[in-house]
């Protein structure tokens, strides 16, 4: 396959999601002739240089992984005087803009390399040549990701630039239910039979195959319609309730499962499959707690939240996070466990938001309890270590009552784990 379409698109980052999802999707609809990256650090570039703007992509499908070569692609360094010149140009030229950067805060820096500053000055030349209208996505996992970015670039223009800008652009947030990793180990690289981005590099991008992204609508201040070239993307008019359905559903289970195979000393989250009782752990929590949750707070919205929808989706999610070709570790789905237990955050957030549905969310208090043996491992014979963390994690102004509520389930969770632990290791019983 070759760059046949008329398209433009830019990216920000060259990680699993950038090349996995956008370059990929948009090297095989057709709709594009040039694909242009922006990365920043200065080996990854020149690798890619080196190999005539070609890279290997790994794809986990359920039977399989297909290595697929995807370029040529122009990558730049916006650190490079002349690099961010040609990346300025190429996004006033732009059609479609995709940053998939490790989050919200590398939207902005110092320099004027900043993603912020280089996308403000591409799109004051795109006013400037009158290149063609854009939509920006956004896909740093944050909720409010694309207002962030469009604030920070506002900042950069004149208020008559960002006027005007508003029947040229559109940021867009975007929910990404597709699980990826960057795998830098030679030895499993062959291992697993994966290709390394490049003949001479010595990391892989592996990705499943699952591509249905949903976007908020596209709307420009003048109601000019807009055909993406990533069609495949689904937009929706509220993107709300389906990033809630991925952080206390999908991010959720995928923690919980994370730190239940942790415990039992399993590598990969396809072990658990083998692990006495943990799938019917985890399809409980899905279905009877964050499901049933959601399904209350969001009934009528769309059919995903009613109980056969979201069946589905739980079933097809947990074969999904199985996948045994995948290669998805512990390790990298319950890294960071203090973050995953803030307040509002995949594991007490989902909690609070059963409780307030009326649900008691014991599964989820298994989980949490066990993120927290992760981090430190003597809360879980140890009652008041396992509140310190968890008082020094959560907002001091948090509603006391609620957080009272919180506690006693994750002691609740704690004493499962233990009598699971007396048992036999960890094999589950419920």
């Amino acid at each position: 396959m070759t760059l046949t379409g008329t398209r433009t698109l830019v990216g920000f980052g060259f990680g699993p999601i950038q090349a996995g999802l956008f370059l990929y999707e948009a090297y095989r609809s057709g709709a594009f002739a040039r694909l242009v990256v922006a990365e920043v650090v200065p080996a990854i570039v020149a690798d890619v240089r080196r190999h005539g703007g070609y890279f290997r992509l790994n794809i986990a499908h359920a039977d399989r992984i297909e290595t697929v070569v995807i370029g040529p692609i122009t990558i730049l360094d916006p650190a490079i005087p002349d690099d961010r010149q040609a990346l300025i140009g190429a996004i006033a030229g732009a059609d479609e803009i995709a940053t998939a950067v490790p989050s919200v805060t590398a939207y902005t820096g110092p320099g004027p390399e900043a993603l912020h500053r280089v996308l403000a000055e591409g799109l004051r030349a795109k006013l400037g040549r009158g290149g063609p209208r854009a939509v920006v996505y956004t896909a740093e996992n944050h909720n409010h990701a694309a207002e962030i970015l469009a604030a920070a670039v506002a900042a950069e223009l004149t208020p008559d630039e960002w006027a005007a800008l508003s029947n040229r652009v559109c940021f867009l947030n975007t929910v990404i239910g597709k699980m990826s990793g960057r795998h830098p180990d030679p030895a499993e690289i062959a291992a697993w039979g994966l290709a390394p981005v490049t003949p001479t590099a010595t990391r892989a991008f592996l990705v499943e195959a699952f591509n249905r992204i949903l976007i908020s609508r596209v709307r420009f201040a003048d109601g000019a319609g807009f055909e993406r070239g990533l069609q495949v993307f689904d937009e929706k008019d509220d993107l709300l309730p389906f990033e809630e359905a991925k952080l206390y559903g999908h991010n959720a289970t995928h923690a919980l499962a994370a730190y239940l195979g942790a415990l039992a000393g399993r590598r990969f989250i396809a072990e658990l499959v083998d692990l006495p009782g943990a799938m019917d752990v985890l399809r409980r929590a899905f279905l009877y707690e964050s499901g049933a949750a959601l399904c209350r707070k969001y009934a009528g919205c769309d059919p995903l939240f009613t109980p056969a929808g979201y069946a589905a989706y739980a079933e097809d999610l947990l074969a999904r996070m199985t996948n045994p070709h995948l290669h998805d570790t512990v390790a990298r789905v319950g890294r960071d466990p203090q973050r995953k237990l803030g307040w509002d955050d995949r594991l007490i957030g989902t909690m609070r938001l059963a409780w307030s549905q009326g649900i008691v969310p014991r599964y989820y208090a298994i989980g949490a309890a066990a993120a927290l043996a992760v981090l430190d491992p003597s809360t879980l014979t140890d009652p008041a270590a396992a509140v310190a963390h968890l008082r020094a994690i959560w907002p001091a102004d948090a509603a006391s009552a609620e957080q009272e509520t919180m506690l006693a389930l994750v002691e609740q969770g704690r004493q499962t784990l233990l009598s699971w632990r007396r048992h036999d290791g960890l094999a589950i019983t419920l």
